[in-house]
């Protein structure tokens, strides 16, 4: 079910993040050691429950990011890797937290940990898992690193309150959207890059392009996230295709094909989102709207603007083999729609 995203002109290799996965393989190998153990507790659950998420499969893409922009600016010290755990870790608590407030069934092909121990076990490991990322920040001893990642899970948290406050609510608009997922998704794109040239004592302007990379390319992320909801693959997604309009998110090509859409149309989107009508049928003709009126395609084209804006960021910084995987990212993220 679903249309096929393919709008690439002419042929060209598949873009891969295989140069940051070489790039940051030992580093990440701590990281994964430092996650399982800080991930232990003598409360059974706890290690239960975040070892479910923590073991089904992510890319790991955020740590990944702030390895590899440490390594950039020359960093020998070990902060990186707790650094890049607790950015993982922040990651991993806020995809508990969401599981539970969009009451989700699935999360990377799995049973969501909601729907096996519960909901309040979700949230108080999430809790757990934040409280750990704050304790190895501390040990690292950057004053600067600490203020920026506790800044982006302050964002993260509003960013929630904010989707959940405009919840079904179909009159919200572009630059809206565009603020949720600002603070939800890309805060901690953002943050991940930015720490990297901060231990690496890295120049003012160094760590400002690391930033907007950072920030422009969770934006990218997230728009082809909710392209893919209505024409991509389970595996490309993670989720089941068509999660977003069970759940009646409000998305972008739902926006899009909201406003412009007939009287008749509208009436089907307020029916779909706010009265929660999102059978196979109700998704075919979402997915029929989007395709007349642009809408996945113009997500698509919003996406790509983005991640320009991060690929310019990193444009005037000396070339490294780290400027170009963390370049690369870009193009993995945006070519998941073909």
């Amino acid at each position: 079910m679903g249309v096929v995203l393919n709008i690439e002109n002419g042929k060209r290799e598949p873009a891969s993040i295989k140069d940051l996965i070489d790039l940051t393989a030992a580093d990440m190998g701590r990281v994964n050691e430092l996650i399982l153990s800080k991930a232990g507790s003598d409360v059974e659950m706890i290690p239960e429950v975040a070892n479910h998420l923590i073991s089904s499969g992510g890319k790991r893409l955020r740590p990944m990011l702030t390895l590899a922009a440490a390594q950039m600016f020359g960093y020998a010290g070990e902060g990186h890797v707790k650094l890049a755990t607790s950015v993982e870790f922040m990651h991993t608590a806020t995809l508990l937290h969401d599981d539970v407030v969009d009451e989700s069934g699935m999360r990377r092909g799995k049973k969501t940990a909601r729907m096996i121990w519960g909901n309040q076990a979700s949230v108080l490991v999430g809790d757990f898992l934040l409280g750990q990322a704050f304790r190895m920040m501390v040990d690292v001893g950057s004053l600067e690193a600490l203020d920026i990642l506790s800044s982006a899970a302050s964002i993260i948290a509003e960013g929630e309150v904010m989707q959940l406050a405009a919840a079904k609510n179909l009159e919200t608009t572009e630059d809206e959207h565009f603020a949720v997922i600002k603070a939800k998704t890309a805060a901690l794109f953002s943050a991940a890059a930015e720490v990297g040239p901060v231990i690496a004592q890295a120049t003012r302007n160094d760590r400002a392009a690391l930033r907007s990379y950072g920030m422009n390319l969770g934006l990218a992320f997230q728009l082809i996230d909710d392209a893919l909801d209505y024409g991509g693959t389970s595996k490309d997604l993670g989720k089941n295709v068509g999660d977003d309009f069970r759940e009646g998110k409000v998305t972008l090509p739902v926006i899009l094909a909201y406003r412009r859409g007939t009287k008749a149309e509208r009436t089907f989107w307020k029916r779909a989102i706010e009265e929660n009508v999102t059978d196979d049928a109700g998704l075919e003709r979402a997915i029929g709207l989007m395709t007349r009126h642009g809408a996945i395609a113009d997500t698509i084209g919003r996406a790509r603007h983005f991640g320009e804006i991060a690929r310019d960021a990193l444009a005037p910084l000396e070339a490294t083999p780290q400027k170009s995987a963390l370049i690369d990212v870009i193009d993995f993220c945006i070519s998941r729609v073909n």
